[in-house]
């Protein structure tokens, strides 16, 4: 079990909890869906148009790849509930404090997550929540082992598949 924690802290640990929850990945071995056409912002409902209103006076000069995401995101937004909405506030506020250089440890590290086969992204998010369900002082002391290893023991401890669990 404490390898497989040690894999999760690897690349998740830096991250808030709320980075870590991450969504089920698309099905493999299909082809990604073509890019979407951007949207016109009178093509957008009354409530994102709202929560957008700040760009509506330059929408048609935002390249089509930020108004997609824009777009995208607001409907997410607009489909959380208002816990959701609290902790994804949360986490936008820790990101927007974190040094320039953390952030892009963070992008790499999900790109790595990312580039997982689907059953091992699985098992970091199972080991992920193990740890965040352990009490303080074992996620403290978990943490202590991490800083104290070395980077070829931290290799050697994230390549190691995972004990098995014996039901209790």
């Amino acid at each position: 079990m404490v390898r497989a924690l040690f894999l999760c802290a690897g690349l998740l640990f830096a991250a808030a909890s709320g980075f870590a929850q991450v969504p089920a990945p698309p099905a493999p071995a299909q082809a990604p869906p073509p890019a979407a056409a951007p949207k016109a912002w009178n093509s957008m409902s009354p409530e994102q148009q709202q929560l957008l209103h700040s760009y509506q006076d330059k929408w048609e000069s935002l390249p089509p790849e930020r108004q997609q995401a824009l777009a995208k995101g607001s409907q997410r937004w607009l489909s959380m509930s208002p816990e959701q909405r609290s902790s994804a506030q949360q986490r936008f506020t820790q990101w927007r404090a974190m040094p320039p250089e953390q952030r892009q440890q963070l992008r790499q590290r999900w790109q790595q997550f990312k580039g997982m086969p689907p059953e091992q992204q699985q098992r970091v998010r199972e080991s992920f929540n193990r740890f965040r369900q352990m009490p303080p002082e074992r996620r403290m002391e978990l943490r202590k082992q991490w800083r104290q290893m070395s980077p070829a023991q931290r290799r050697g401890a994230m390549q190691r598949p995972a004990p098995r669990r014996n039901p209790r």
